[in-house]
């Protein structure tokens, strides 16, 4: 991208040397919220990020091309949803419900847990079509079925990894290998972020556990570590150790900054290391969010239809409050922001199965997601924010032998959804074959995905490369078509 930033001389009074040296090397306890920040302000020696020399390494920058979307919501469903119970209901997989798999289907297969001979499962939920499109959504998600006409349902999705962890880091950068940048640290890279205040790409964790492979799932890989995800809670503090210590004065702290700042400029100009950078901006905004985090978790300007309408309870967290703070974090200007939300990894054990424990997961997740989308639209947001709904696979036509009714990992065919930010809405695009197996028209692979994301930000995928180890990489590594039949 170039280098970004030039280097300015200042003065530094003895004092000014005094605090910083009281602060950083006696105390260490400065409320800067460079600690929240993660390894932003640590400097990775193994990574070979490009110099650059921007004052502001996430200052917004001139995409491509025009750009429909401005900014992403990613609602990330981690564990594989069931499209056979959610979207995908299939008459023949029912006539076949019990019956061995034919051999046809699963020759030279792997699978997580199953075996190749594993017996057809049918499904024991409900599908009707709805609104004036007709997408067809099963009786699990009520409130997605209210919303029909918003969204834009992809019903073959394929993936290349069959293992949680590695699907993940599959879906969320382009490769199944731990340590290469996020997508939304791959966006934040190529157009920076519209907000001086909060994060260009934030994370919001809700379920019972965090999602199978941790932070690499929004790392930055090999792109300077500012570019990387921060995780928010959504109650209390949203970022620990962000207030000041008792004691240190506003006008000390920012003398602190500007003198630390200083002399990470003098070795920037020196070396053209575009981790001294991220530190910079990293100081400056945790100094920014001081003041800006605790507006952004503070709801009192919320209306109780609002509240309503998310099935949100402040003080309470919950995938509703995410999808709240989601919206709330756009409209401030931030450029990615990914909801994870635990586990619909429904294998067929006491909690993990595809009765009593889908119901309960919907219920968590289903009034949140259609709210987010109606809540962007009310207030004109949507049409520039691409809202994006799934997970890292799908599950088998073929059932799990458990206590339970459940099903294994499916990279061939699952269903994922969009809308808003330039995708058409109440479009039903891909089909799969009579039991669910195989997309057989209008596949979207991984890769492609990422491809139209990046698209619909004036982004080309083919452009928007990195230099690392002698090669230029891109989120779609060697691969990737833009979707164009979802483009608006």
């Amino acid at each position: 991208m170039g280098n970004r930033c030039q280097p300015s001389t200042f003065d530094l009074r003895p004092s000014d040397l005094w605090i910083a040296r009281r602060h950083f090397f006696q105390d260490c306890r400065v409320g800067l919220g460079a600690m929240a920040l993660g390894s932003l302000l640590a400097a990775d020696k193994g990574h070979a990020a490009e110099p650059t020399a921007a004052a502001d390494p996430l200052a917004p920058r001139s995409p491509h091309f025009a750009a429909k979307a401005k900014s992403v919501i990613f609602l990330f469903m981690a564990g594989g949803p069931s499209q056979l119970e959610l979207f995908d209901p299939k008459p023949k997989l029912q006539e076949l419900d019990g019956q061995v798999i034919p051999e046809s289907f699963v020759a030279s297969k792997r699978f997580a847990f199953i075996k190749k001979d594993a017996k057809l499962l049918g499904t024991r939920r409900k599908f009707a079509q709805h609104g004036q499109s007709g997408q067809t959504i099963s009786e699990c998600l009520p409130h997605l079925a209210s919303i029909a006409d918003d969204i834009c349902t992809l019903r073959a999705v394929k993936t290349d990894v069959f293992n949680h962890g590695p699907a993940k880091f599959f879906l969320n950068t382009g490769s199944p290998l731990f340590g290469r940048p996020s997508i939304g640290a791959w966006v934040t890279y190529g157009i920076g972020s519209q907000s001086q205040n909060l994060p260009g790409f934030v994370v919001l964790q809700s379920g019972p556990r965090g999602p199978r492979g941790g932070a690499p799932n929004w790392g930055s890989g090999f792109l300077p570590t500012t570019y990387q995800g921060v995780p928010l809670r959504s109650t209390g503090a949203p970022i620990l150790n962000l207030a000041s210590p008792e004691g240190i004065a506003p006008g000390d702290q920012r003398r602190f900054i500007e003198a630390v700042n200083g002399l990470n400029r003098l070795r920037l100009a020196d070396t053209g290391d575009g981790e001294i950078a991220t530190r910079i901006a990293a100081y400056e905004m945790a100094f920014r969010m001081q003041s800006s985090a605790p507006e952004l978790m503070d709801l009192a300007g919320e209306s109780q239809e609002t509240l309503d309408l998310y099935g949100a309870t402040p003080g309470k967290p919950s995938f509703a409050m995410n999808c709240l703070l989601a919206r709330r974090l756009v409209e401030r200007g931030t450029r990615f922001v990914q909801l994870y939300h635990t586990d619909w990894d429904h294998h067929g054990n006491k909690g993990t199965e595809l009765g009593e424990s889908l119901d309960a997961i919907c219920k968590q997740t289903d009034q949140g997601a259609a709210a987010l989308v109606q809540d962007l639209k009310r207030r004109g947001l949507l049409a520039d924010t691409l809202v994006i709904w799934g997970g890292e696979f799908g599950r088998t036509p073929q059932g799990e032998p458990r206590e339970m009714m459940g099903r294994d990992h499916h990279i061939e065919s699952f269903t994922m959804w969009l809308a808003g930010g330039g995708v058409k809405a109440g479009l039903s695009l891909g089909t799969t074959d009579e039991i669910g197996y195989y997309g057989v028209q209008d596949v979207v692979h991984v890769h492609d995905l990422h491809a139209t994301l990046l698209h619909l930000l004036g982004l080309d995928h083919l452009k928007l490369t990195f230099r690392f180890q002698g090669r230029d990489f891109r989120l779609t590594d060697v691969a990737g078509n833009i979707v164009s039949k979802i483009l608006a």
